[in-house]
């Protein structure tokens, strides 16, 4: 991908930003626990989310498409399949099937693409086996192909010390389909799993550092959602109004979870100007978010770095183009994503003639005037859509930038909507 630098102001307001895949991912899996047909409008129509689909699918799901709905109708019995369960390049999904199907019966294999195949899932997989699951994988377990010999597991008690979404729904879906089971977790992490089977009429119990789960001793309340848009994706233009002088953009239908918008709350410190408006709440708190320019001064970020993990990323270039020295730390889980995106960034900027720090668990960005580069994304989509916007002031050339399919296919196209120049 080429983008070219920008000659005029974002004015804009956007509605066709990617639907929510985190969201999406959880509607097709959470699908399966119920007897009767989940309704679903808005489903993510991108690789990792239709590799998700078709996983359902392989497990005996039926799965039709009316205009902009998704009717996923699941069978009496999970079905074993006698194929290779494929998820492609999502990390999501390949760590909550680990847990729903631990605790199904049946031998199960996932896989994925030759970059999801070598990112670490013992940190899934050993919480998994120590509670009883039947786990074993290539690398003495730590890298996938996974073979997974379910079955009910008993009450369980478990300790995470890390801060993880996934961790936590693998285990909360595991114990969800045995005995139950009590987690705990040093901060909270994003919690769609725990609010979608709520909402689905699972019996859970919210802790101050974690969550009870009961057993589910009957099929759940299918879903009825529509899902809203992606706050990770829509920060991308979030970040190219804030740095592009006498911005101003409006992101529609967007999912307002206090545990994924901390990355717009964290612009608004650097100084633009950041408004919520709430429109709905179902499952989860719908509505608008209202970005404009203004000048960007430094932050340092070491708090909730769980809620933010996907936008650290895009949060760079937003150091990039402020007054000072921004930093992160506390983020080591940014070297166990779709590649390890605290090396990867700090390349990236430094190509770009920015001055950087790369520490331990984070780095640092003195804001300046970023130079034109080639940027290898390493296969990382969040790391490819990055430095694109970075390429909205200065220019810029990403290669393995098709991995963006992954999670937002119309990106290119939303980046020409603003005004933007770009070569796919």
């Amino acid at each position: 991908m080429k983008v070219y630098a920008l000659r005029t102001p974002i004015s804009a307001s956007l509605e066709n930003i990617a639907a929510d895949k985190s969201i999406s991912h959880r509607c097709a899996i959470f699908s399966l626990l119920s007897d009767k047909p989940s309704r679903v409008k808005n489903y993510l129509k991108a690789e990792d989310t239709l590799n998700t689909l078709e996983i359902v699918k392989n497990l005996g799901a039926r799965i039709e498409e009316k205009e902009d709905e998704l009717i996923i109708t699941p069978s009496a019995n999970l079905k074993e399949p006698s194929v290779v369960l494929e998820c492609g390049n999502s990390g999501t999904a390949m760590r909550l099937f680990m847990g729903f199907l631990a605790a199904s019966d049946g031998f199960f294999v996932l896989s994925g693409d030759e970059f999801l195949n070598r990112r670490p899932m013992a940190r899934v997989a050993k919480p998994l086996i120590s509670v009883g699951a039947k786990i074993d994988g290539a690398n003495g377990g730590d890298h996938a192909p996974l073979a997974i010999r379910g079955k009910k597991l008993e009450y369980f008690k478990f300790d995470s010390k890390i801060a993880s979404a996934q961790v936590k729904s693998a285990l909360i879906l595991a114990g969800l389909k045995s005995s139950g089971c009590e987690l705990s977790e040093p901060e909270l992490s994003r919690d769609h799993t725990e609010r979608m089977l709520t909402g689905m009429g699972a019996n859970l119990q919210i802790l101050p550092h974690g969550v009870k789960v009961e057993p589910m001793n009957a099929p759940l309340k299918p879903l009825e959602i529509c899902v809203p848009n992606d706050p990770s994706s829509a920060f991308f233009f979030a970040v190219a109004a804030a740095i592009i002088p006498n911005s101003h953009i409006v992101l529609k239908n967007m999912l307002l979870n206090k545990t994924r918008v901390e990355a717009f709350k964290i612009l608004a410190k650097m100084g633009a100007q950041v408004t919520f408006k709430e429109t709905s709440s179902a499952y989860e708190s719908i509505g608008e978010i209202e970005i404009k320019h203004a000048p960007l001064k430094a932050v340092d970020v070491n708090e909730n770095i769980s809620w933010l993990i996907d936008e650290v990323p895009a949060l760079a270039i937003a150091f990039a183009n402020a007054q000072g020295i921004s930093s992160v730390k506390n983020a080591k889980e940014l070297r166990v994503k779709e590649s390890d995106r605290i090396a990867i960034m700090v390349q990236g900027l430094r190509k770009c003639g920015l001055e950087v720090e790369e520490f331990e668990d984070g780095f640092s960005v003195k804001g300046g005037e970023a130079n034109c580069a080639i940027i290898d994304s390493n296969g990382d989509h969040r790391i490819a859509m990055s430095f694109a916007v970075l390429g909205l002031k200065c220019g810029m050339v990403i290669e393995k930038s098709e991995f963006i399919a992954t999670s937002f296919p119309n990106f290119s196209g939303i980046l020409r909507q603003l005004g933007a120049s770009v070569e796919d």
